[in-house]
């Protein structure tokens, strides 16, 4: 159950910060509305916090969740940009997802 609530916590997180980064691109380069910001400014702060939820050190969920946010890229790549992910693209983000996970579910005395 904690590798699921883990991974989903991650999940939103990496949502929070995509959006929070799309919405100031979509101003700056696509000439949409300057007030994107504002959402952007809080979709960021939504995901500073997610991260403070993790009860694992922060640096050892901010290293693991670093392989989570390259795997929901290429999903919005698929999603959102209308491009297909690549096998390689596709490799990559099992690779850093394995990461993830031995970072956070490794056996460690506390």
């Amino acid at each position: 159950m904690f590798a699921f609530k883990t991974l989903g916590l991650f999940l939103l997180t990496a949502l929070a910060e995509i959006v929070g980064c799309y919405l100031p691109y979509l101003w700056l380069k696509e000439g949409r509305s300057a007030w994107l910001l504002l959402p952007a400014a809080a979709s960021l702060a939504l995901f500073a916090w997610l991260l403070s939820l993790h009860p694992a050190a922060a640096g050892r969920v901010y290293a693991a969740y670093g392989g989570v946010y390259i795997f929901a890229a290429i999903v919005w790549l698929w999603a959102v940009d209308g491009i297909r992910p690549s096998g390689w693209d596709i490799l990559g983000s099992g690779v850093a997802l394995t990461g993830m996970a031995i970072i956070m579910f490794a056996p460690r005395q506390v």
